[in-house]
């Protein structure tokens, strides 16, 4: 009979240097001769269709690992870009542009859970009047959203932008091409000739902007929307209210802003 307690071991670590490091665990291997190595086969298979539990809790520490290296690769990429993050002559600044601790939001006006995150946001600004949260045009679902995007862009002409913004994430179904942007832009009060116009002749200073937005997400990690960055905390999906607020404090509890 074979020592369990052997086996176990055996087959935890080697399977545990596959998952891990698979290069050594074939070094590894090639220090046993053809019989020896099937008899480990044999073991590690044995025990864990015993033990199945134990793929699974690898499987979570192998999750955690990853999740901690993006956290970190995320810290290190917005510490390389915070002025193009936080700072950015090209951003929308709302809430208190003074505020002391910056939120910034990378989104997509088909996005629905862009939308859904709307209402968190404009509750941030009502609840935190020391709160400055920075817009990021980062239209990455479809063409229609690349429109949207410039069509915002172009709102700043007439001092506008925000009023487009918030109409054109309470727009109802997916936005398809300039007839529906232009449709919800004079439902909010724009005059539609001159947002077409600037929409025309601002198009490569708009391609300029959103073509950073999408650098600065790919070095973020970022891909998908929202994705929000509270000073040097990626916070990827759509956050409950109290996750931001949570983030909020935690960087004023810790001295304020490293970055933003």
């Amino acid at each position: 009979m074979r020592n369990t307690i052997t086996a176990g071991v055996l087959a935890m670590a080697l399977a545990a240097s596959t998952i891990a490091t698979p290069l050594s665990a074939v070094a590894a291997e090639d220090q046993f001769n053809d019989t020896q190595k099937n008899e480990l086969h044999n073991i590690i298979r044995e025990y864990l269709l015993e033990n199945p539990q134990i793929l699974n809790e690898m499987i979570e520490k192998l999750q955690v690992a990853e999740r901690q290296q993006q956290e970190e690769r995320a810290k290190a990429a917005i510490s390389t870009n915070a002025e193009k993050i936080f700072r950015s002559p090209y951003d929308i600044v709302v809430g208190n542009p003074d505020g002391n601790v910056t939120m910034v939001e990378f989104f997509d006006y088909n996005c629905g859970y862009c939308k859904r995150s709307m209402a968190d946001v404009l509750r941030m600004t009502e609840e935190d009047k020391d709160v400055r949260i920075v817009l990021k045009e980062f239209p990455i679902l479809s063409e229609g959203s690349v429109i949207a995007a410039h069509a915002a862009l172009a709102a700043r002409k007439q001092d506008k932008y925000w009023e487009m913004h918030l109409a054109l994430m309470g727009a109802q179904g997916g936005i398809d091409g300039l007839e529906k942007v232009l449709e919800v832009a004079k439902e909010a009060g724009l005059d539609v000739d001159k947002l077409q116009a600037d929409m025309e002749a601002e198009r490569a200073a708009h391609d300029k902007i959103i073509d950073e937005t999408r650098n600065l997400a790919q070095e973020l990690g970022i891909n998908g929307t929202p994705a929000f960055i509270i000073d040097n905390q990626l916070v990827p999906g759509a956050a409950p209210y109290e996750q931001l607020v949570a983030s909020v404090k935690s960087v004023r509890e810790a001295g304020g802003c490293k970055y933003c």
